[in-house]
């Protein structure tokens, strides 16, 4: 495994410093500042090794890998900032399967109920067999976004 090494300019220290005492920023940004100014090498500061480090910050010893990576690699910029996710999430409701819940939505409640509740559409669509399960959770987040309100 590579090593990576951080020496910090002056300038930067500051920035760093400044960046953790004031202003309101990201607390992710702030815990990537502090790794970089304890993890610092340069001449006019003793370095603390990974594991001290860990224990101060709550932190893995990956993620202070990847910041000194990022650090030596990309700049300082790219070491503050979050690095982009490459997950990629599958939509479980498609557009066929939204319209025919909005349907049942809005359409008349089963015998015994007042109105759907989010439970009874995600049992609805999965007896329906629109879907093999789905949680009344995915159920709210989809009514959600088309603004639509079960409460009359």
């Amino acid at each position: 495994m590579t090593t990576y090494k951080v020496t910090l300019t002056k300038e930067e220290r500051d920035q760093l410093t400044e960046m953790t005492r004031t202003g309101t920023h990201a607390a992710r940004k702030i815990i990537h500042a502090l790794i970089l100014l304890n993890v610092d090498r340069g001449s006019h500061i003793e370095s603390q090794i990974n594991e001290d480090i860990c224990k101060v910050l709550k932190i893995g010893m990956r993620t202070i890998d990847r910041v000194k990576k990022r650090f030596v690699e990309e700049g300082l910029e790219a070491a503050l900032k979050m690095a982009p996710t490459s997950r990629v999430y599958d939509k479980l409701v498609d557009g066929d399967m939204e319209a025919h819940l909005i349907a049942l939505a809005c359409g008349e409640p089963p015998k015994g109920f007042a109105r759907w509740s989010l439970r009874l559409l995600a049992d609805k669509l999965v007896e329906l067999r629109f879907t093999d399960g789905i949680s009344y959770e995915t159920v709210r987040r989809t009514l959600k976004k088309t603004n639509l309100s079960l409460g009359k």
